[in-house]
């Protein structure tokens, strides 16, 4: 969706944007710390299927020990664009280690500042899907 009045910048920024949102999931099921560190903004939050809102160092000490998954995707991406402030809605499946496909709906928000996109929070909604699975 484009709420920008420039085309070309408004598909620059979707671009970017979905790449953010494949390393947000690659991320997520790497545990890779590093790169989260280089787009989540330092007032990020999670809230997550647990009834948990997790602060970014708290969220980062979560991502940095083994995910209790595999097989993390996502489908049904819409990025919304509204100036300066993105929602990147999708579907999501994963495989809990014991093998039981599980699936749930996620929305992040991101922002951009001085031209780089941060996100700024992720709202994750699934059943049974809890961050020690």
């Amino acid at each position: 969706m484009f709420s920008e009045k420039n085309p070309a910048q408004a598909q620059e920024d979707l671009a970017i944007l979905q790449q953010l949102n494949l390393d947000y999931l690659s991320s997520d099921q790497n545990s890779n710390v590093q790169r989260y560190e280089e787009f989540l903004a330092p007032e990020f939050t999670a809230s997550l299927p647990d009834f948990n809102i997790y602060d970014r160092k708290t969220f980062l000490e979560m991502i940095a020990k083994p995910r209790p998954f595999t097989d993390l995707q996502c489908s049904d991406v819409q990025i919304t664009l509204l100036g300066d402030v993105a929602l990147v809605h999708a579907r999501m499946t994963l495989k809990s280690l014991s093998g039981v496909i599980k699936q749930g709906r996620y929305t992040d928000e991101y922002q951009r500042r001085d031209g780089k996109w941060w996100c700024i929070g992720a709202n994750v909604i699934a059943e049974n899907i809890t961050a020690d699975m």
